[in-house]
């Protein structure tokens, strides 16, 4: 199938992402294979198959973005893929450590920049027992407790 997305000595992004994301989950010999297909994460049957289908599904990837399992437990699916930043992806991270707060849950990083501190002090908060409220208060100092 014609698709527009290969040329003489390139491809698109989404191209690129498309066979990188297919090599690392089902090629044994890919360098991060072991990440990925290694422990068992696919990319379904569909997506696999047809580069139409999953640029269908993902549409045209934004600049400084690239693809993101929302599940990282589970393969590249439909509705569990997105386009995301960096930071977006680190904070996805399994061992982002995730904190409620008037019902809203974010990572500790995320905390800290809605807090106005560093990542640090934000951290060293929580693992002092802070919980809540108490994680964004300012001190008497005019800082973030």
């Amino acid at each position: 199938m014609i698709h527009g997305h290969t040329w003489k000595g390139g491809a698109s992004p989404e191209y690129r992402t498309w066979t990188s994301m297919k090599s690392r989950c089902h090629n044994p010999s890919a360098p991060n294979y072991y990440k990925y297909g290694g422990r068992g994460i696919t990319v379904c049957e569909q997506w696999r198959n047809s580069f139409a289908a999953f640029l269908s599904d993902m549409g045209t990837r934004p600049a400084g973005t690239t693809i993101d399992r929302i599940d990282g437990s589970i393969g590249y699916v439909p509705g569990n893929c997105r386009w995301a930043t960096a930071s977006e992806q680190n904070s996805n991270r399994s061992c982002s450590r995730m904190v409620t707060i008037g019902g809203e849950t974010h990572t500790i990083t995320e905390w800290a920049r809605r807090a106005g501190v560093s990542d640090t002090c934000m951290l060293y908060r929580v693992r002092r027992g802070l919980s809540g409220e108490a994680l964004l208060r300012k001190s008497h100092h005019g800082k973030s407790l």
